[in-house]
């Protein structure tokens, strides 16, 4: 196809380059009925219920990291996002910006990575584009996955039904995503297994909404740009209450801790890429964390804190030795690219 084994402008074309990129690398990994049509939109059948749709672009720096790679965040990403509104994901999107030059070996391996996870999380890949640009207009490859989703009738979860007395669950430890880019760039090698959290939350919340009380999960989010600390802030002002979270309470693995610690980084405001935070009726806490304990992607699941009464948007964070601190929303980009 292409004796430098890399991305031409001809790929971009239109004409055979293109056929054959598509034949050789796209439908070869991500091959399914609608997709192989290669019409110019995926036709869905109907389905019952509201549908959710949502759509994000990835541009990390580096592409490839410990535990995943862009391809693996552009689907684990919008799957996510769907799924915090209570979604069930039916289809991904997927477009693709590659610049001239880029490798096919690491095409073909973000592709492959795209295909594992949108098979692991079953939602396909059913449309997507290609365009190519010349050298130096992007870097080596940029993502962008849109999804459609369908939230049951009787589902409503969202920011604004947060309600006071509601126990806060973090679905797994802090940080591992954004001080894993962080430490790749800078070149630090740690003891432990420091490696992004990169991970589909479809399973792990549709047996929430499947086991809990109905009305009795309100509100999801996943703490990805801005961490937990940004999420808990936002989450607050919603809802029009205050948040109180235990620093004890918290799981943060040692390693992440020690990076931080070198970094000067707080973990709070670290990009996770596969938890989520969920809001839940007290007398219903205890049972949503055993639910998420007994899924892969949530046995380190813990209840962080809580909503109450007080100044409408405020975060604070109740440390070991029973002082108190304002967590405020993140200022500033501390980690570009990370997503």
């Amino acid at each position: 196809m292409n004796p430098g084994n890399t991305i031409l402008l001809d790929h971009g074309s239109g004409g055979i380059a293109s056929q054959e990129l598509i034949s050789q690398i796209f439908l070869k990994h991500l091959d399914n009925s609608i997709l192989a049509s290669l019409e110019d939109s995926a036709v869905m059948e109907n389905h019952p219920g509201k549908i959710a749709f949502s759509t994000d672009s990835y541009v990390v720096d580096p592409i490839f990291f410990p535990g995943g790679n862009i391809g693996t965040l552009a689907v684990h990403g919008t799957i996510n996002d769907l799924t915090m509104r209570g979604a069930r994901p039916l289809c991904l999107s997927l477009g693709l910006i590659l610049e001239e030059g880029f490798k096919l070996d690491d095409l073909e391996r973000v592709i492959v990575s795209i295909a594992e996870c949108a098979k692991s999380a079953d939602v396909p890949i059913v449309t997507g584009d290609t365009k190519v640009v010349p050298r130096g207009k992007c870097d080596k490859i940029f993502i962008n996955t849109s999804g459609i989703g369908i939230v049951e009738d009787g589902v409503n979860v969202s920011s604004t039904m947060a309600q006071e007395g509601d126990l806060i669950l973090l679905s797994g430890s802090m940080g591992d995503h954004g001080i894993t880019i962080m430490t790749r760039r800078a070149g630090i090698s740690l003891d432990g297994n420091l490696a992004s959290d990169s991970a589909a939350l479809n399973e792990l919340v549709a047996l929430l909404l499947d086991k809990l009380p109905s009305g009795s999960l309100h509100t999801l989010r996943d703490p990805t740009r801005g961490g937990v600390a940004t999420s808990l802030n936002e989450i607050a002002a919603a809802a029009g209450l205050a948040v109180e979270i235990d620093d004890q309470a918290i799981p943060v693995k040692p390693e992440v801790r020690a990076a931080c610690e070198i970094m000067g980084l707080d973990p709070l405001y670290l990009a996770n890429e596969g938890k989520c935070l969920a809001l839940v009726a007290p007398e219903q806490a205890a049972k949503a964390l055993q639910l998420m304990r007994s899924t892969a992607v949530g046995t380190d699941a813990a209840i962080i804190g809580s909503l109450k009464a007080g100044k409408a948007g405020q975060v604070v964070l109740r440390t070991a030795i029973g002082g108190s601190r304002i967590i405020t929303p993140l200022h500033g980009e501390p980690l570009p690219r990370i997503c």
